[in-house]
């Protein structure tokens, strides 16, 4: 039991390195073709590809902005205590 679930948590991310590789998204391709009717127009295919370019800048910039957010909670998170500065002089 314990031998199958070790497996299994393994498995997952081996799955899904090779599922992002170009080997995974070859085989993404093929499968999007088989689903497409044979007389597929043009147009519909180049929406499709569109979509995907847009799909691919969307996760990018969404890896960059959770990149910068860790980068603020670190910064956060490191920064001393901050102390009151003293009381400065007051001339009237």
């Amino acid at each position: 039991m314990v031998l199958m679930i070790l497996l299994l948590v393994l498995m997952i991310p081996a799955l899904a390195i090779v599922l992002d590789s170009p080997v995974g998204r070859a085989l993404a391709e093929r499968m999007e073709r088989r689903g497409l009717p044979p007389g597929a127009d043009d147009a519909t295919s180049d929406r499709l590809s569109y979509l995907e370019g847009e799909v691919e800048r969307l996760t990018t910039e969404v890896s960059r902005l959770e990149e910068e957010s860790q980068f603020l909670n670190q910064l956060l998170s490191d920064r001393p205590a901050s102390s009151r500065l003293p009381p400065g002089e007051q001339n009237r």
